[in-house]
């Protein structure tokens, strides 16, 4: 099969999931949208308010922060792939819960095993202890590793994982911003490489 065969599989699997109760509030889930042959892919919590009305990933104004700090290094999202940990949004944008987390991440294991990033960035503390825990490297807190670039090895694959703060939090939080800017630079160092 190809890789658009295999990512359309997981996404009408994404649409018919009833593995845990998000289904029940959710209007669309978001099985994330990108290029399949990516080199970076972004990994994301969970849905926001419009990403679960439009579903699409980064859709709400951490979405145009992501957009701008993609074009601050050269990229578009069309060459990135962007996903989440969970596929539908939680109620009221609570935090993801460990047994969603548990039903919803096989199915990014899956899109990961198709893509084959070279880079995977976490955008967050959820989707980086998630990916910390998969390639066994301890877990800290997102303050402590953001910015830091590891060589890992995630589901038989050797990746370079950068951890990042999350968009909507560097809306709110200048200093945030200013370290995601950052991170952003250390990306496109490792772009080069």
């Amino acid at each position: 099969m190809s890789k658009r065969e295999l990512m359309d599989q997981v996404v009408k699997e994404i649409l018919e999931c009833r593995k845990c109760d998000l289904w029940k509030s959710r209007r669309n889930p978001v099985p994330g949208e990108g290029s399949l042959d990516a080199k970076i892919m972004f990994i994301g919590e969970a849905p926001g308010y419009w990403e679960d009305v439009k579903g699409s990933p980064f859709v709400g104004a951490a979405g145009k922060l992501l957009d701008k700090l993609l074009a601050g290094i050269g990229l578009s999202r069309e060459e990135v792939f962007i996903g989440n940990i969970l596929k539908c949004r939680p109620p009221g944008n609570r935090d993801p819960q460990p047994e969603e987390i548990y039903a919803c991440t096989p199915y990014l294991d899956r899109q990961i095993r198709i893509i084959k990033p070279k880079i995977i960035v976490t955008l967050g503390r959820h989707a980086s202890a998630y990916i910390f825990s998969k390639a066994g490297v301890p877990f800290s807190g997102i303050s402590k590793v953001h910015g830091k670039v590891y060589r890992a090895e995630v589901l038989d694959l050797d990746v370079t994982l950068i951890p990042m703060y999350h968009p909507a939090v560097a809306l709110y939080n200048a200093k945030l911003k200013s370290a995601l800017e950052e991170d952003f630079r250390i990306l496109a160092v490792q772009l080069e490489e």
